[in-house]
């Protein structure tokens, strides 16, 4: 229904910046419009976890206790791009971070029925 694709992961030392972006497209014949998007991540050995989300006119945001004031969730003009800039980034940040689309207002964690294949982000310290 909806493809998302991931980039701009990498390898960056603690208290570096990445911007993740995620490049979203409807199948054939649709429209890419009206979705809520969201960054969630997942490291070795443990559970996925939502990182951060925003509303399809970009006005509604919300975050993770833990990367409040270090990340930004932000979407381009188009609303097919969504970006996650990160700052001051620490060791326990590693992990495959994934975007995830849903159509309509943004969901609880587990309402995302779109996912991308994710892109890794190693922080050394």
């Amino acid at each position: 229904q909806v493809q998302l694709v991931e980039s701009g992961g990498g390898l960056v030392q603690a208290g570096g910046s990445l911007r993740l972006s995620c490049a979203a497209s409807a199948a054939s014949g649709r429209t890419f419009s009206g979705y809520a998007m969201g960054w969630f991540r997942q490291a070795p050995g443990k559970d996925r976890e939502f990182v951060a989300s925003i509303n399809w006119s970009g006005r509604n945001t919300n975050y993770a206790d833990s990367v409040k004031g270090r990340f930004t969730i932000s979407r381009a003009d188009d609303k097919t791009t969504v970006y996650l800039q990160m700052n001051s980034l620490r060791p326990e940040d590693t992990a495959r971070y994934y975007c995830a689309a849903t159509e309509g207002p943004i969901p609880d964690t587990a309402g995302y029925d779109n996912w991308g294949q994710g892109t890794q982000v190693t922080v050394s310290s």
